[in-house]
This record gives structure tokens, C-alpha cells and sequence, in this order.
């Protein structure tokens, strides 16, 4: 498939939204069918069943392969962090971008175990985002350079994607943004991200409504919502889950702030994430809002709130469970099962 063409301005993501591919049907079918043969129960197998035929949907074909399996960890730094809004200072992103490139994270290990490619990308961490309760944090020309990164980094070839990110101060980025597109203030989103304590979740909720009062003339419209609040790791997670959407390639999202990322697409189009899975429900409060109004169901709950594409990287394993079995197993006439009667 050729290079996927830059987002042009708003109008164009707009089009390019109304224009998105849809699931193969015929692939899908072929999948169920599969499925009703195998020596088990209908639907004893529950949502590794389902996740066969996702798989096969939109990979657009039967059988479907994990042959080549890519998570993409986008890093951006956010000048909100002035504002006493996270536990950890804003260099800690550039440090664990270094300890990711090095091998020493989490998602590093969960890529090993789960045969999947790694690869991070840091936009500009040297030039902060400006401070979100005060002014824009990007201006449309660098929200959209951020998106097209993202869009940039889907190749043709990849049979399954996960998407998360690393930023210092990107859940108060989060939470502002789901604040600006389903309503509610800081209260009702902030959470306590890298382990704020009471007093400090209380002093990021104001620091959220006071974006929300500096921005209340542009956020209604999510693109507005998206530069004025989120960040350039934010906008390029949009990206990528745009371009995987174009190219056909099923998407496993991450926790809180990659769900916000996608939201800006499901606000503008609320077909956008048909692709998409929820890899895991996170610890920060707001997940579990957030996904309710996306209409996504986690298929992991374990109580992390990591980031890095870490429960996206362990759903990656669900999805290979799925496929051998959906491969693997016989079928009752293969085996010379009796089927149900």
C-alpha cells in the first residue's frame, strides 16, 4: 500500500473520516464459521472468539496472522507540569525514553514475551507543550505536524498494532481533553496519574477547570479541544489510530490517555474506532468513563496505570491465544467429535 498522504487541515481529517474503510465481512464470516466447527461449545472460548474474528474482519482475510506485531510508544512533554500536577518532574520523560531505547522498561519485557516490535517516538521533549490552564498547548499548525508523525509511523505489513504513550503531566492532559468532550470538570476526571496524593488530585481538578474556563470559547469542537488541551503525543496516537484504521490493521489502545486520543476521532466520527480494542481498564477514575462513553468493553482489568502500551503489549498475548486456538483446534470432524445435537 502506498505512503498514506498527510493530514492536509481540518476539513481534510474531517473527510478522510467520513471516508474510513469498514471491516471485511466476508473474512469475518468465514472466521464464525471456523469457530462454530471447533470441538468446544458455542462460544466457550468467549471473547477469544470474538477477538479471532476481529482479527480476521480486519486484517481481511481467513485465516488471520500475527506474523509481524508492532507497539508504538509515543513521548511528549507538557508545560502544565509548572502547575504541581504530577509526582515525578517533566524530565523523567526523556529518562524513560532512554531506559525504553536501552531495554530496561516494562514494555521492553512485555514485547519480548509477546513477540511484538518496539518502537518509541519523542516529539520534540526538549520544547514542552505550553501551559494547558493558561493558554494553548499547541497551535493547529504543530497539533497537526504531531498527527501526521503518528500517521507517518504505520507501515504497510503490520498484522496487529498497539498504541500507548510516556509524558510527564499527559493525564491532566487527558483528563482536560475527556473534561472538554463529554462534560463534567476536573473533579470528575482527574485521577492521580504517576501516584498524586489527595491533595494533589484536588489541586490538578482545579488546574483542569481552569483550562476548561481559559478554553470555553474554542473546546466544544474536538479539534479545537485536541490543540488547545492535549499534547504532541496525544495528537500523534490520534494519528496512528487514523492511519491503522486506513491500512485496515486492528489497533489494541492502551490505558487513559491513549483512550483520549482516539476520543477526539470518535468525536468527530463515532464509527472512527471500529477497529479498535480496549486493552485493559487502568487504575486512573477516569478510564472506565471514558470507555463507557467510547462503547468499549477492556478485555484486561489488573489494576495498572503504567502507560508505555504495557496493558495494550499484554492484550497482544490474549490475541495469540485467540489465534492458535482459532487455528489450532481441530474440528469436530476432524477429531471425530460428536457435535451438539
Amino acid at each position: 500500500m502506498a505512503e498514506l498522504s498527510p493530514v492536509a487541515d481540518l476539513d481534510d481529517l474531517k473527510a478522510r473520516l467520513r471516508q474510513l474503510p469498514f471491516a471485511d465481512r466476508v473474512a469475518a464470516e468465514a472466521a464464525r464459521a471456523r469457530q462454530a466447527s471447533l470441538t468446544k461449545p458455542p462460544g466457550a472460548l468467549g471473547r477469544l472468539e470474538e477477538l479471532a474474528i476481529w482479527l480476521a474482519a480486519w486484517q481481511g482475510r481467513e485465516p488471520p496472522r500475527l506474523a509481524r506485531v508492532v507497539a508504538l510508544v509515543f513521548a511528549g512533554n507538557h508545560g502544565v507540569t509548572v502547575r504541581g500536577i504530577s509526582a515525578y518532574p517533566s524530565a523523567v520523560t526523556a529518562q524513560m525514553v532512554a531506559n525504553f531505547r536501552a531495554g530496561g522498561a516494562a514494555i521492553n519485557q512485555l514485547c519480548r514475551i509477546a513477540q511484538a516490535e518496539l518502537e518509541v517516538i519523542a516529539l520534540e521533549l526538549e520544547r514542552p507543550t505550553a501551559d494547558l490552564s493558561s493558554a494553548p498547548a499547541m497551535s493547529e499548525e504543530a497539533c497537526l505536524a504531531a498527527l501526521n508523525r503518528g500517521l507517518a509511523t504505520v507501515e504497510p505489513g503490520i498484522d496487529l498494532l498497539a498504541i500507548g504513550e510516556m509524558g510527564i503531566g499527559n493525564t491532566t492532559s487527558a483528563a482536560a481533553l475527556c473534561a472538554a468532550l463529554y462534560g463534567g470538570g476536573g473533579n470528575m476526571w482527574a485521577g492521580p496519574g504517576t501516584g498524586l496524593d489527595a491533595a494533589g488530585i484536588a489541586r490538578k481538578a482545579a488546574v483542569i477547570d481552569q483550562a476548561l474556563a481559559c478554553h470555553a470559547a474554542m473546546v466544544s469542537e474536538p479539534f479545537g479541544a485536541l490543540y488547545r488541551l492535549g499534547g504532541r503525543e496525544i495528537a500523534a496516537m490520534a494519528g496512528a489510530v487514523l492511519a491503522a484504521r486506513e491500512r485496515q490493521v486492528p489497533v489494541l489502545l492502551d490505558g487513559f490517555v491513549a483512550g483520549a486520543a482516539a476520543a477526539v476521532l470518535h468525536a468527530l466520527e463515532p464509527g472512527a474506532l471500529a477497529h479498535v480494542q480496549a486493552a485493559h481498564l487502568s487504575a486512573e477514575p477516569g478510564h472506565v468513563r471514558l470507555l463507557e462513553r467510547l462503547g468499549l468493553r477492556p478485555l484486561l482489568q489488573l489494576d495498572m496505570r503504567l502507560g508505555e502500551a504495557s496493558g495494550a503489549a499484554l492484550a497482544i498475548m490474549l490475541c495469540r491465544a485467540a489465534l492458535a486456538c482459532h487455528t489450532g483446534m481441530a474440528t469436530f470432524t476432524e477429531a471425530g467429535v460428536s457435535s451438539k445435537a
